[in-house]
């Protein structure tokens, strides 16, 4: 009995260390724009290819592009990895534009869906400044992106005029169109009739090796992102990360306006920091970030200089305008859109003046407790006052006195608290 015991132990060990030594095909999928959550999320992808002894990573993309750094990062490691990687276009109707284009031509393999499309990889700058000035940086960014394609597409044995066409003149290329002109290898309708496609397929590294592709009946296993990278990559929506950085300044400012609140301030600061984190992911400008600090601060400004709505005006003016220029992406994935922008910012505007005007209104009110509270009130002198005397004012009897005689019945005002609880009141 125990030697059968110790025979199915070993049995199932080995099985197991059979299952796990099992050469596999990963697979990752690339379906937002291009920034350092993604860069960070292929690089740990490639780093465990490698390190299960993968026989290739398969990359689906479907990307509009992104940030040429975080680019330039997948690229230098997908050219260095000791895995083969496969760029494939998928879902029907997905497409690998600019950077995506650039990734897909630094791949070992670049296969495309039908109804896929790839290419319109033109350099994007977003600035402001003096216009010759930026005519000569942007052909500058793009002669350095059309040698850099061109390196690339002729390492890998691609048609170099036709990436380079795809950068200069921002053209697009239909799968079949791609094939036709050698920018792609295959055409395949999905991972797995590509796989079968790659098996035996003859591949020529970008150090120059040439491999050959053993992937029957290997195992396709997909890499997900891990809880962090998918927490990363929410956080980095740039619709999201605007209306934390609105949340957070709304509650530090009722907060400082209302102390005490503590829940408004507590979510107020985890918003801002919430923002500020995703903001080290996002392509941030800075001087669009200072005027909504500086919008925010006229506001709260309004609260101590009353400015009759001047200070108001420039608040919501600073505001909106560096809610516009908050964040400069080349694609416009990465940038919150006008029609999200403008009515928010205008609604947080109009949060703010409510609550300046709440605060304004309370400073402004009469005080209705201790001696202040007593200033004002009337009551009836219940002795003659001549210069002292007594009076009922606010349910209590006083001790009173006056400048002029005042008769007893007559009605008085109040019109300051002494000391050793005595009234100074005058007839009305």
């Amino acid at each position: 009995m125990k030697k059968i015991l110790r025979s199915g132990i070993s049995l199932l060990i080995f099985l197991i260390l059979s299952l796990s030594l099992q050469a596999k095909v990963f697979t990752i999928t690339i379906k937002d724009p291009i920034h350092p959550v993604t860069a960070e999320y292929v690089l740990k992808s490639l780093e465990k290819a490698q390190k299960e002894g993968a026989h290739l990573l398969i990359i689906k993309i479907n990307t509009p592009g992104g940030l040429d750094s975080s680019m330039r990062e997948i690229i230098e490691g997908i050219v260095t990895s000791s895995v083969p990687v496969a760029a494939y276009v998928s879902p029907y109707g997905a497409r690998a534009a600019s950077a995506g284009f650039f990734i897909s031509i630094a791949c070992d393999i670049f296969a495309m869906a039908p109804g896929t499309s790839t290419g319109a990889a033109h350099p994007v700058s977003i600035g402001l400044g003096n216009q010759g000035q930026d005519k000569t940086m942007e052909e500058k960014v793009t002669h350095d992106a059309a040698a850099y394609i061109r390196t690339l597409a002729e390492k890998r044995g691609r048609n170099v005029q036709m990436a380079e066409d795809a950068v200069r003149k921002s053209l697009s290329y239909t799968e079949q169109e791609a094939l036709k002109g050698k920018i792609i290898d295959l055409i395949a309708n999905s991972e797995q009739e590509l796989v079968k496609s790659l098996d035996g397929w003859k591949i020529k590294r970008f150090n120059g090796q040439v491999e050959e592709l053993n992937l029957r009946d290997q195992v396709i296993e997909e890499i997900p992102m891990t809880f962090r990278q998918k927490l990363l990559m929410t956080i980095a929506n740039p619709n999201l990360a605007y209306i934390l950085l609105m949340i957070g300044l709304l509650g530090l400012y009722f907060e400082f306006a209302n102390p005490g609140a503590v829940l408004p301030g507590v979510l107020g600061g985890i918003s801002l920091l919430l923002a500020f984190f995703s903001f080290q992911i996002l392509p941030v400008n800075y001087v669009g970030l200072l005027l909504i600090l500086l919008g925010t601060f006229l506001f709260v400004l309004e609260v101590k200089v009353h400015s009759y709505g001047a200070l108001t005006m420039g608040g919501i003016i600073s505001l909106v305008l560096g809610s516009i220029m908050l964040i400069k992406a080349p694609v416009p994935e990465l940038r919150p859109s006008l029609r999200f922008i403008i009515p928010v910012a205008l609604g947080v505007s109009l949060v703010f003046v409510f609550l300046v005007y709440l605060v304004i209104k309370a400073q402004a009110r009469k005080t209705i407790t201790g001696k202040e509270g007593m200033v004002g009130e009337t009551g009836t002198a219940l002795t003659s006052i001549s210069p002292e005397g007594q009076v009922f004012v606010h349910g209590e009897i006083w001790r009173a006195i006056s400048e002029q005689p005042i008769n007893r019945g007559d009605r008085i005002q109040v019109i300051q608290v002494m000391d050793h609880l005595t009234l100074k009141v005058k007839k009305i």
